[in-house]
């Protein structure tokens, strides 16, 4: 009997129990204007219903809110999908100071920095990053902190340590004095053959990072001579791309020479991040191909300047900085009259952080219209990094992720420098 009761006492409560629970309040925003993403044109007076952290809604018209439900009033401003940067380092910034801090800087005291660096750039509107390059794991960390609301942040796809060849843009070791050097290889991010090559991108898979970053040419920034010679082997890049396929990663690969972005682009990379020498040939390529083309834009112009500045950049990579900043812009403009796919990226870190939307205003003056500048920082970034069903645009069950600015970006593209509001998954971060 005593049984009997207590399961006609569970089967009782169980309806109860099973109830759906009440779904969050909703949240409207009335957008003045809202560029959606997706669209070629802006729509006016639009409300965007949120439900958590979703778009549950997107009406004509300015509905009012039920009970219960929140406004937030946008009337004035032009409201866009959250910005998206598909080439961040923020566990660093380029400093006169920042090639020895790796000697005097802890990893938690590199890490402990790099929220503020996170915070600069989500407060600046950008919601999602694409983070190509660290050591120690910080952008895993980071990526951690900021989905897990420890911190202040945008969503991270994070790369964990890029790889390179011996000698190549990411050996860590380039250089140091020889007793500091030692033989990195693939758990450093340095590989030399298709066995080496395989092991790197199982250890990063292993590390917990998203996408996979090569640096396939020289680069400015390192302690090498050369900013443009091929650096992998045909052999080593068909190795990285098939074993990142097999665990569903993509690869994007640092280039500034063309030889190493071409070998790079038929091993079926997925992006090509700053291009700088990127030729005819390149170009058809990733067009053929689908490759996307990440400029970069803010970072050459941000180096050409620093190379003025005596003592700010080591003697070996002045004269690169000087000679390859001022050429990708030039590069941007020619790829995109030629028709290569675009996404936005800034390599925020050389640049300052919280200054990304600045590569907008570079993009418009080579010759990209407005709308199709926000479409690369928006609609294109979020194809690029396969979450097109998430993020990206304005639309019913993607994110609720929204920034506005007070001015019409169309009119003025210098506006999204100066943004008013942001929303990541529904929360605020920041408002008027």
């Amino acid at each position: 009997m005593r049984l009997f009761s207590f399961l006609a006492c569970a089967l009782a409560l169980l309806p109860a129990a099973l109830r759906a629970a009440d779904p969050p309040p909703r949240t409207l925003v009335h957008a003045g204007t809202l560029i959606d993403g997706a669209a070629e044109q802006p729509r006016k007076e639009v409300t965007v219903v949120i439900e958590g952290d979703r778009v549950v809604e997107v009406v004509a018209g300015y509905r009012a809110p039920a009970a219960g439900e929140k406004l937030i009033d946008l009337k004035s401003a032009t409201v866009l999908p959250g910005l998206m940067d598909m080439h961040t380092h923020l566990s660093s910034e380029l400093s006169a100071t920042s090639y020895s801090e790796r000697f005097f800087m802890s990893v938690p005291d590199q890490t402990i920095r790099a929220q503020e660096y996170a915070r600069r750039t989500l407060l600046a509107g950008f919601t999602t990053v694409r983070e190509l390059g660290d050591t120690d794991g910080i952008s895993v960390a980071l990526r951690k902190g900021a989905a897990e609301g420890w911190m202040v942040g945008p969503r991270i796809f994070a790369a964990g340590k890029s790889i390179a060849t011996t000698g190549g843009h990411a050996d860590p070791t380039n250089g140091l004095a020889p007793r500091f050097r030692g033989d990195p290889g693939p758990l450093d991010g340095v590989i030399n053959g298709v066995d080496d090559a395989r092991k790197a991108v199982r250890q990063r898979y292993k590390e917990g990072s998203d996408v996979i970053k090569l640096t396939v040419t020289g680069g400015v920034l390192s302690l090498a001579a050369n900013g443009q010679n091929p650096q992998f082997t045909d052999d080593e890049l068909k190795a990285v791309v098939e074993t990142a396929r097999d665990y569903g990663l993509k690869v994007a690969v640092h280039a500034h020479g063309a030889e190493g972005m071409k070998r790079a682009i038929r091993a079926g990379v997925d992006s090509v991040e700053h291009g700088t020498y990127m030729d005819d040939e390149a170009m058809r390529l990733m067009k053929e191909r689908g490759t996307w083309y990440v400029p970069t834009i803010i970072a050459g112009k941000w180096v050409a300047e620093k190379s003025n500045d005596p003592g700010y950049l080591p003697a070996i990579v002045r004269p690169k900085a000087a000679a390859v900043g001022p050429k990708i812009q030039d590069t941007f403009s020619r790829a995109y009259k030629f028709g290569v796919k675009i996404a936005f990226g800034t390599d925020s870190g050389v640049s300052p952080h919280g200054q990304n939307a600045r590569e907008f205003q570079y993009m418009v003056e080579a010759g990209m219209p407005p709308m199709a500048a926000i479409q690369a920082a928006t609609r294109n970034a979020a194809q690029l990094l396969g979450q097109e069903k998430d993020l990206g645009t304005v639309e019913k069950g993607k994110f609720a992720d929204l920034v506005a600015v007070p001015g019409d970006p169309l009119a003025d593209i210098t506006v999204l420098q100066r943004v008013s509001f942001v929303m990541k998954a529904g929360k605020v971060f920041k408002q008027p």
